[in-house]
């Protein structure tokens, strides 16, 4: 069986990561937000892609820290990324059987 390219799967679908405030809800600028996690990324690797939320462009930008964090502390972040990656996972999982 052919593996799917998930980071063309991902675009147009809905954002996954919803950060109150902050979500644009535009499936149109949706891409994979990777995550970052030491021994796993770093030194340009990037994590594989099974370990990335389906992200629109403003909360991707949150998460990489590209706008201002202010609002949310790098602990909320992550989480919301991490919920992000699980909810993910399912619609995978979902289109993919």
């Amino acid at each position: 069986m052919k593996r799917m390219n998930r980071r063309k799967w991902a675009r147009g679908k809905p954002c996954q990561v919803r950060i109150p405030g902050v979500c644009n809800f535009d499936p149109e600028t949706s891409v994979l937000a990777h995550v970052r996690i030491a021994g796993i990324t770093g030194g340009g690797q990037k994590a594989p892609d099974y370990l990335a939320a389906i992200c629109c462009s403003s909360c991707h930008d949150m998460v990489d820290g590209r706008i201002n964090t202010d609002l949310w502390s790098k602990k909320d972040r992550d989480l919301m990324l991490y919920e992000g990656v699980f909810r993910t996972q399912v619609l995978w999982e979902k289109e993919v059987d």
